[in-house]
């Protein structure tokens, strides 16, 4: 029987050769001459119905779907393209099947011309609304949300849109000078103080019309090339969110995706519908000691130090990238747009990641029981084998270390680990149940395999809690899944993200064989989805990720950011459950989740935190925000107001009794090492939900 690595290795060498073939016929049938777009087509066509997981049917729902999603990315905020555009190119709306077909792109052609041709009509439109003072008394709104926005009927109602939009940008850009300006004043700064309001009214609107100056610069910029990726990314896409094509400059882009690093302010940044948004912080890392940037803001401007900001609305995400990144030392200042809609910046000292933090971390937390405590960031692993570090070989020692320190519970923390090594969350969980399996991998076309551990040794058969959050993923969910169907540990947090799939990066440039085609190469690479998971019960943990055992409120559980938000998703499913034997439990789960709920429900943080979830989503789904000055620095105040309330509690409650295992510090090699233990368990204390996790850890004895 093939390894699971040997049926990718012979997968892949398929898909070359399918590719191979697609591109020879495909040239042999053609009466002209091959472009390169067609070739290109034709090419990825073959491999996502060929290797892709579940490819799609091509028809006109595919058709649709394409049509939808290309207009969708193509014009996010509505701006350039009238209802009349969209009747006029309706014509293609069931055809791209039979283009893609044949290797044809009519309909990118023709969209792409008239695209163009609006984005020079409407370069007028901001210099003449940006001319003349805006009217900040007077009662109107504006919609916030490109999903729920009308699109123009004419070019009359474009006009109109845009001056609402600049005017609601001019007005984010005075309400940043008066809140400034009030700053001045309490210490005393004259120069700042002293400027009227037309004055800064004025300066806002020479602000705005930078932006654009520089937005409508880069739109010109843009290549075929780069338009072409945006069309064939909204056919890749209709097969499930992962899979995409990553034309040649944008392979930087996606190595940075992968490795889950920004060098500089150690954050995964991602392209989402035309915005720049943080996928995850990465442990270690400037922005994660900094602590105010978090997964899910949208970095709207970026400055250096104290030099104008620049926009990043509209930009390439390797751009973008270019302008956080920096020397070591240097300040990046980030506007960031908040999940609750208030604006905030953060200034980041840019700095290396310091890689011990990136690691498996313990404490001991000290209450009438001895609480083990394990923080896993990720899932990490030494694939090479040069004697790197394994994440399940590091939870391991923590395990042991944690057992010589006395403990009789143990926290394992996989808040925000977005995953990792596949092997390593099949070793940790082998480390809490006798031999058994612990995941299913279907690849396409093959039964599921069915991963076990197979080391009879319990390293730790005492309670044991998991913590998890909407923002785990992948690795963390296979080990949360497999410890809630053995019933061997409980689940705590909010629902997690429900990726279950696994995608794999062909080279389109060694797929594509044949000495008539090596002028037209680079091709780029294409990502394909071509395997998924299965839990132990059978259930996918696609898209509907881990429910936890017990929910705790979440500020964040309301966020459309889990795969199941995404467009065009693979739907969940189930197969043949694997042959387990479940834990035998000596508590009640009914009984520690009944006690947990009636805590949470008065614990006062807890109650600020399910306060403030559901302010957050009546405010996102009130997305209309007010273009009257008053109106919108009230609600901008009262937002800012709403998120002290909480951090004013969290540095009032009391703290858990938390300190760093005595191996740990007798090992340390200096006084830094020592002082980052220290630091680990200090930041520790005040966490509301490791202070549930330790309740419902004693609750299981």
């Amino acid at each position: 029987m093939f390894s699971l690595r040997s049926k990718i290795t012979i997968y892949i060498s398929i898909l070359v050769a399918v590719v191979v073939l697609a591109s020879l016929k495909f040239n042999r049938n053609s009466e002209k001459a091959v472009d390169k777009n067609s070739l290109l087509l034709r090419v990825v066509m073959q491999g996502l119905n060929t290797a892709h997981f579940q490819p799609e049917k091509i028809d006109d729902n595919f058709s649709k779907k394409v049509f939808d999603l290309y207009l969708k990315r193509l014009d996010v905020n509505k701006k350039f393209l009238t209802q009349a555009d969209i009747t006029q190119l309706m014509k293609f709306q069931t055809d791209i099947d039979d283009q893609v077909k044949r290797g044809s792109h009519d309909f990118f052609e023709q969209t792409t011309l008239l695209f163009n041709t609006r984005v020079k009509e409407t370069e007028g439109y901001y210099k003449e609304i940006l001319a003349k003072p805006f009217d900040f008394e007077k009662e109107e709104s504006i919609e916030t949300d490109p999903d729920k926005m009308s699109r123009p009927t004419d070019k009359a109602a474009l006009r109109e849109a845009w001056r609402k939009y600049l005017k609601y940008q001019t007005l984010g850009q005075l309400t940043e000078m008066m809140d400034m300006q009030e700053k001045a004043k309490e210490r005393g700064d004259n120069k700042d103080a002293n400027k009227s309001f037309a004055e800064m009214e004025a300066e806002a609107r020479k602000k705005v019309l930078k932006t654009y100056e520089d937005f409508y610069k880069r739109l010109s910029q843009n290549s075929k090339e780069e338009q072409f990726s945006l069309f064939m990314n909204a056919i890749t896409n209709t097969y499930d969110p992962h899979t995409e094509y990553f034309a040649p400059d944008d392979k930087a882009s996606f190595d940075i995706e992968m490795t889950g690093r920004l060098e500089g302010i150690g954050a995964s940044l991602q392209e989402r519908d035309g915005f720049i948004k943080v996928a995850e912080i990465v442990p270690g890392s400037a922005s994660y000691r900094q602590g105010e940037l978090k997964a899910g803001d949208i970095i709207i401007k970026v400055a250096q130090a104290n030099q104008e900001p620049v926009s990043v609305e509209g930009m390439r995400l390797d751009n973008a990238i270019k302008l956080i990144r920096g020397k070591k030392g240097t300040e990046v200042r980030l506007t960031v747009k908040k999940p609750d809609g208030t604006i905030k910046v953060i200034p980041i000292i840019r700095e290396v990641v310091i890689i011990e933090e990136t690691y498996a971390q313990s404490a001991v937390i000290n209450s009438d029981k001895k609480i083990g405590y394990i923080r896993l960031p990720k899932f990490y692993a030494d694939f090479s084998r040069r004697g790197g570090r394994n994440s399940g070989e590091d939870v391991r020692k923590e395990v042991e270390k944690l057992k010589q320190e006395g403990a009789s519970g143990i926290i394992l923390d996989l808040r925000t680990n977005g995953g990792g090594s596949l092997s390593d969350a099949v070793e940790m969980s082998g480390l809490f149940i006798p031999k058994g399996p612990i995941v299913q991998v279907e690849t396409s076309g093959s039964a599921p395999q069915v991963l076990e551990d197979k080391d009879p040794t319990v390293q730790f058969d005492g309670p044991l809690v998991v913590m998890v959050n909407s923002f785990s993923a992948s690795a963390s969910e296979i080990v949360a899944a497999a410890m809630q169907d053995y019933k061997r540990a409980i689940i705590i947090g909010s629902p997690t993200y429900g990726k279950g799939t696994v995608q794999q990066v062909f080279d389109l440039d060694q797929a594509i064989q044949g000495g008539e085609y090596s002028s037209m190469k680079p091709f780029g690479s294409l990502k394909l989805t071509t395997q998924k998971f299965y839990r132990i019960n059978g259930g996918a943990t696609q898209l509907r990720g881990v429910t936890p055992d017990i929910i705790l409120p979440d500020f964040y559980s309301f966020l459309k950011e889990g795969e199941k938000d995404q467009d065009y998703p693979l739907p969940w499913d189930e197969i043949k459950p694997a042959n387990y034997k479940p834990w035998n439990p000596s508590f009640n789960i009914a009984s520690v989740k009944a006690k947990s709920q009636q805590r949470v429900s008065t614990h006062p943080s807890f109650v600020q935190v399910t306060q403030q979830a559901e302010r957050m989503r009546k405010r996102m789904e009130q997305s209309s925000q007010s273009l009257k000055l008053t109106t919108f620095r009230a609600e901008q105040k009262k937002s800012r107001d709403e998120s002290k309330k909480y951090e004013t509690l969290e540095k009032s409650m009391a703290g858990l009794t938390v300190s760093p295992l005595r191996v740990d510090l007798a090992q340390a090699k200096d006084t830094l090492a020592a002082g980052r233990y220290n630091k680990f368990a200090k930041n520790i204390q005040k966490d509301i939900y490791v202070n549930e996790a330790v309740n419902i850890v004693k609750d299981q004895f």
